[in-house]
């Protein structure tokens, strides 16, 4: 069993069979009464994410989550495809639980695939990855007083802002989290 209060961003917990994932947390004290624990959590079946508040003090079931290298193979729209790397068994993870995983997985990449009771179930993104620029617009030179960002395409396709200063073939890192340009590499 698990103490609500030791819920954190990035455990995962089962609460009725179901694993959930900690996205955000908040403990709140107010006056005399008991603390409450107030979480918002992605549910790795469905990939719903929704709301669940807890009173200090409470116990929850830790779930045992697998973690396995996996690769990702390529995506159809629908579903992303990945091969465990010891089985070399090929599986996929529909976009609805693996949200946004591939905009940041180029083709041919290992990452670390999480099971519940034998079963895959997402993907656990590095915070920062390293992509290359496929198309952006020209470099302009003008304002510099204001911090002047023009739209990049990645080499997964995924769409961004990054500075006037980056080109065609640059590599740059991404923050997975919050989607935005970090720096060149």
């Amino acid at each position: 069993m698990l103490s609500v209060t030791e819920l954190r961003k990035g455990t995962v917990f089962a609460e009725g069979g179901v694993p959930f994932l900690v996205l955000d947390y908040t403990h709140t004290k107010m006056g005399r009464g008991a603390a409450n624990i107030k979480t918002k959590v992605r549910n790795l079946k469905t990939g719903a994410i929704v709301e669940k508040s807890f009173i200090s003090g409470a116990t929850i079931e830790e779930a045992e989550i697998a973690r396995k290298k996996g690769q990702f193979l390529y995506s159809d729209g629908k579903s992303g495809y990945f091969m465990d790397l010891q089985s070399f068994e090929q599986f996929s993870i529909p976009f609805a639980i693996a949200e946004g995983v591939t905009k940041f997985l180029p083709e041919g990449t290992e990452t670390t695939i999480l099971y519940f009771e034998e079963e895959p179930l997402s993907v656990e993104l590095p915070l920062k990855v390293t992509l290359k620029v496929t198309e952006t617009g020209p470099s302009e030179k003008g304002d510099t007083r204001s911090a002047g960002t023009k739209e990049a395409v990645l080499e997964t396709g995924y769409k961004l802002q990054v500075p006037m200063f980056i080109k065609v073939g640059d590599v740059i890192c991404v923050n997975t989290e919050t989607g935005k340009y970090v720096e060149r590499v």
